[in-house]
């Protein structure tokens, strides 16, 4: 006797759909108020995010189930990247309630351990580096990209030269071409977290071609790379892999800069362990970057990081930086008022990253204006002082005068972190909106302040002004004074000791 095929819900139906498409990460699959993973993914989530597994019959089969409430997907979300996975949150595309049937769903966003702009994932003074190889003839081509700084950087060298890089710059992920699987990890062990891409993406032609219509360029001889085949390659396959994650907007990357080989000083990974510069094999060690890291920005903490990791070959840049220094500990009240202006900015880089990609709340805008506002007294001190490497970079700074005003006049100062709580956009900026919250907000005011005018121009002093569902707002007034009604208020009710009248005014409100 023939078996009975089992029968899949509509419901699970969609959900393979969209899992076949995404069968490397884990789907957290929204379901009304709840993000829901099933099978594999779900034993793996309860796992990894100590929450209950449950089973659903599906079809007459077990199938598992863990899920987490989507307003806790910035608690759940982070220990999942953490622990290496790729994530696809998939989200309802239109609203159930105006839905019959099943409601339209698809993927919104792919994080990956190299690919996040949540601030749960990030920390704040270490870069997040995806990373790509490509392997060449006779060199290995390498890109980093930072998509929560902008930061793009690229080069090319041997094996040697290219496993310095790795464990200086330290990588989220790397992408790696799946034909160079075994390679990859015969030259730079099993250590990081990869991911392969189909050998097709790492082409010379596709990857110019795919870096030029990004920077909106003829050529890349203006980032002073084109002549880094192998480099160019690995940086074409990054922002193609950001595309397939649903990266698409990226105005904020708007530069490729060549790591310069000749510049710095290249430790191996055995000097950067056993020195413990920024990581120890030990829980409870302290590092050299824990000693001397004083920076009180993120921004700050993130160069001094990579200060360290690539020190510098060239004396004239090495005694510039000693120029300032020696200048801030000689001229305390300068150092003091330069770092209280410092501690009003935020994270610049990350707060316009976040503009760039659509993903900033309202109070990180007013954090934008705030921290573009400390910036002013800071250009001021710098260009006036007597040093001149002080000077030049007071000069590159700039106030953005105009972006700041617009922010002042947009947005009121205490905007919320969510949009849809209201109260975001400033009073006098958009006509309506100022009418609709007069009328939401206000409305009893207008109504007594009404009340109080009409009790006097009619000397009725039991004036009521109410409301039901027929014709709406009313004027009742007791029958011992109908006499004293205005010829233009229109009767709409006749109760047993009053009347119900209304008028122009209240028909408009």
């Amino acid at each position: 006797m023939a078996k009975t095929a089992q029968k899949v819900t509509p419901l699970m139906k969609q959900y393979n759909a969209i899992k076949g498409k995404y069968p490397d990460a884990m789907l957290l699959f929204r379901i009304g108020d709840f993000y829901e993973t099933f099978g594999e993914d779900a034993i793996k989530a309860a796992q990894v995010l100590g929450i209950t597994l449950t089973h659903r019959n599906n079809g007459g089969s077990k199938l598992e189930l863990a899920g987490f409430p989507h307003h806790s997907v910035n608690t759940y979300l982070p220990k999942l990247v953490k622990a290496g996975f790729r994530v696809a949150i998939c989200d309802q595309l239109e609203d159930p309630k105006l839905t019959k049937g099943i409601v339209k769903r698809g993927v919104t966003e792919l994080i990956t351990p190299g690919v996040s702009l949540n601030d749960e994932v990030l920390h704040s003074k270490t870069n997040n580096f995806l990373c790509s190889l490509h392997f060449g003839k006779t060199l290995i081509g390498i890109s980093f990209l930072d998509v929560s700084t902008g930061e793009f950087l690229t080069a090319q060298g041997n094996q040697e030269y290219i496993d310095k890089l790795l464990q200086n710059f330290g990588p989220s992920e790397i992408l790696v071409p799946k034909n160079k699987k075994q390679l990859f990890t015969d030259y730079f062990g099993a250590d990081f977290h990869t991911f392969y891409l189909e050998d097709w993406v790492f082409k010379a032609d596709y990857a110019t071609e795919t870096l030029n219509n990004h920077f909106k360029t003829q050529s890349l001889k203006g980032f002073g790379i084109e002549h880094l085949q192998e480099g160019i390659i690995a940086s074409g396959a990054i922002l193609y892999y950001l595309s397939e994650t649903q990266h698409h907007k990226l105005e904020h990357i708007t530069a490729i800069n060549r790591i310069a080989e000749n510049d710095y000083v290249w430790m191996d990974r055995f000097t950067v362990r056993n020195l413990e510069l920024y990581g120890s094999q030990h829980a409870q060690a302290v590092t050299l970057l824990d000693v001397i890291d004083k920076t009180i920005s993120p921004m700050g903490g993130r160069l001094m990081k990579r200060w360290l990791a690539l020190p510098l070959k060239n004396a004239t840049k090495i005694r510039e930086r000693h120029q300032v220094v020696s200048y801030l500990l000689e001229d305390r009240i300068f150092f003091d008022k330069i770092t209280n202006h410092l501690k009003q900015i935020g994270d610049l880089e990350r707060l316009i990253s976040k503009v760039a990609t659509q993903k900033v709340s309202p109070r990180e805008v007013i954090q934008l204006k705030n921290s573009l506002e400390a910036i002013i007294p800071i250009k001021s001190l710098t260009s006036a002082c007597n040093n001149e490497a002080l000077k030049v970079i007071g000069d590159n700074l700039q106030g953005c005068d105009l972006l700041r005003e617009k922010i002042k006049a947009t947005l009121n100062e205490d905007a919320p972190v969510n949009i849809n709580k209201g109260n975001a956009i400033a009073t006098g900026v958009h006509e309506a909106l100022d009418e609709y919250r007069s009328l939401a907000f206000s409305g009893k005011d207008y109504l007594a302040k009404m009340l109080a005018r009409e009790t006097e121009a009619t000397g009725i002093t039991s004036l009521k002004i109410a409301s039901n569902n027929v014709f709406g707002y009313y004027i009742e007034v007791r029958n011992t004074h109908k006499d004293k009604v205005p010829e233009n208020w229109i009767r709409k009710q006749t109760l047993v000791n009053a009347e119900r009248y209304i008028t122009e005014e209240l028909k408009e409100y």
